[in-house]
């Protein structure tokens, strides 16, 4: 008896947040009814003639272009070298660069380093796997 009054009593007290009066009224505004309209922009000029299909835009770069000229200059802007930097190039010999070496590194008067039979083995080695990595101690 006192288990059924007592699920009567919390059933009423939850059936009580349903309704619109009492305890729980919420007197909130509406969200939904309250909207402003933009106010309407007229353009400052009509006068503007739109771009034709297929023309560059005018103020567009690319932005590698705008990168070197703002670190580099270009042209008349380029700015030039200090006399420590000219030294410097001088010194590691970028002045005198060969210009045609990208064409002769195939070339078979080209000196080339041998690394050995060990740098191809780890350059031919699979990736991953078990026992990827040993060392091997002593002789």
């Amino acid at each position: 008896m006192k288990v059924q009054l007592l699920g009567a009593a919390v059933m009423a007290l939850a059936l009580s947040a349903c309704g619109s009066s009492g305890v729980f009224n919420r007197n909130a505004p509406d969200e939904f009814a309250i909207a402003r309209q933009a106010p309407l922009v007229v353009p400052p000029d009509y006068n503007l003639t739109p771009p034709k299909p297929g023309a560059p835009r005018p103020l567009a770069a690319d932005s590698q272009s705008q990168a070197l000229e703002a670190l580099f200059g270009t042209g008349e802007r380029a700015p030039a070298p200090s006399p420590s930097e000219k030294n410097l190039l001088d010194r590691t010999g970028a002045t005198g660069a060969d210009p045609t070496a990208r064409s002769t590194v195939g070339d078979t008067d080209t000196n080339v380093v041998n690394k050995g039979a060990f740098t191809r083995d780890i350059l031919a080695a699979p990736a991953g796997g078990e026992g990827a990595a040993q060392v091997r101690i002593g002789g």
